[in-house]
């Protein structure tokens, strides 16, 4: 394999990178190859994403038109949902979803079907880089099987590489070009390659020694996240039954320049990466026979904080002589982070069921998510819209939660015409009237 000439051919923008997946994770991945100069093609089971790019429209809330604009206009993009058109690609770039089963297991069947989509359709010597998350050994077992079924060898006939994804949706600060890349190889030439390509793309690049530890790395990065989540979340609860403010602990605690790094509580844990990629963790180390007690505690103490908040609003109720039966509730936020319409795994969609079940009624406020798209677990909330924000129609509601603190909505009107709020991310500190009609949760 002429490796010097692949690596000619990268630096030329002489190198045709195919992304399939195009969401969060694969837009942004393909306006960064397109802004840098490189050919890109597209690849996504679902037409209705191809229609938009092809009209120059983003289906992505934090991605304006006018970037997918550019993007047709370059005359160097297409996209498609036929895997035939895998043969113009030098690269194919694989960012599909990772999800876990009702059961807490790996979900890989997005990758498996991807390679056998694929391994028909690849060229001589192409680079495929997988950037889904997922454990150590998917790369170099699972996808190269399936990439090896048709007779192609992994370092003789193509190269194989991963390269986690590290993207923060609605993050300008870091944006998908600014973030350094991990980048493993199944061997020398693989990495080599795969590096050379994402140098074009990012600041700065970190090989490692294999794909397996690029898998780590990527799972490491969340399962921190989500054991220091489930501390300060385990915490609040300490806290309240003593009297103490874990907002004014956590601000007060980072004025310490060593040592500490504030995380914040929450209503439970959203997004595709927290609340679901400590469990590939968990599930790989069973067939090494070692226990993981620290991150499935975590897992179960994050899981929890929905329960815990509809028993803070519970006792508010109560307090007022009301029943949570029959009330009339409102989230304001239904996204898992705030300024973003993602509302993969949201605690939002959790407190809905939940609130549901307990027969309150139930509806929302998200300026970013004006209707509720179909979702693996909560099927029986697809299509219901969100409330248009009217001052006066708060009254008629017994209660507010505010799940999600997006900018721009005006939290102190929302104190002042709603009865009571029970505030799950410190979004009313300070204001009118907060003292006597919100309930941290």
């Amino acid at each position: 394999m002429e490796v010097g000439k692949h690596i000619e051919r990268i630096k030329q923008r002489d190198f045709t990178v195919g992304i399939i997946g195009l969401g969060y994770v694969g837009l942004p991945l393909i306006l960064e190859f397109s802004h840098a100069g490189f050919p890109v093609l597209g690849l996504d089971v679902d037409p209705s994403k191809i229609e938009a790019l092809s009209k120059g429209k983003s289906y992505i809330g934090h991605i304006p038109d006018e970037r997918i604009q550019h993007l047709a206009e370059s005359g160097k993009f297409s996209a498609t949902t036929d895997f035939a058109r895998c043969i113009e690609a030098d690269a194919l770039l694989i960012c599909v979803p990772t999800p876990i089963t009702a059961h807490r297991e790996p979900d890989l069947s997005y990758i498996v079907q991807t390679g056998r989509a694929i391994a028909p359709h690849l060229r001589d010597g192409a680079l495929v880089v997988l950037e889904s998350t997922t454990y150590p050994t998917t790369t170099d077992e699972v996808l190269r099987a399936e990439l090896e079924a048709n007779g192609k060898q992994a370092g003789v006939d193509f190269l194989l590489a991963y390269s986690p994804e590290r993207e923060d949706p609605g993050n300008a600060d870091f944006s998908t070009g600014k973030i350094p890349k991990v980048v493993g190889g199944y061997d020398a030439v693989s990495l080599e390659v795969a590096d050379t390509l994402y140098r074009q793309v990012v600041p700065t690049t970190v090989p490692v020694s294999s794909t397996r530890t690029a898998e780590a790395v990527k799972l490491t990065e969340n399962i921190f996240r989500s054991v220091n989540i489930a501390l300060v979340n385990e915490l609040k609860l300490i806290y309240a039954k003593m009297g103490i403010d874990i907002w004014e602990v956590i601000e007060a605690a980072k004025t310490k320049p060593f040592g500490y790094m504030p995380f914040y509580p929450g209503p439970g844990l959203g997004g595709h990466c927290i609340p679901i990629d400590p469990f590939y963790l968990t599930w790989k180390a069973r067939e090494y026979e070692v226990p993981t007690r620290f991150i499935e505690l975590a897992g179960e103490i994050n899981t929890s904080m929905p329960d815990y908040v509809v028993e803070q609003l519970v006792n508010a109720l109560n307090d007022r002589e009301k029943s949570l039966k029959g009330s009339k509730i409102l989230l304001v936020g239904l996204a898992y982070k705030k300024n973003i319409g993602d509302i993969r795994e949201s605690p939002a969609l959790a407190l809905l069921r939940i609130l549901s079940l307990k027969h309150a009624t139930v509806d929302y406020y998200d300026p970013h998510a004006p209707v509720i798209p179909p979702t693996r677990e909560f099927s029986e909330f697809e299509g219901i819209e969100s409330i248009a924000w009217d001052l006066e129609g708060l009254a008629s509601y017994d209660a507010a939660i505010i799940v999600t603190d997006h900018d721009g909505i005006d939290y102190a009107a929302l104190v002042e015409h709603t009865p009571l709020v029970v505030d799950t991310r410190n979004a009313t500190r300070g204001l009118p009237g907060a003292q006597e009609k919100v309930v941290q949760a």
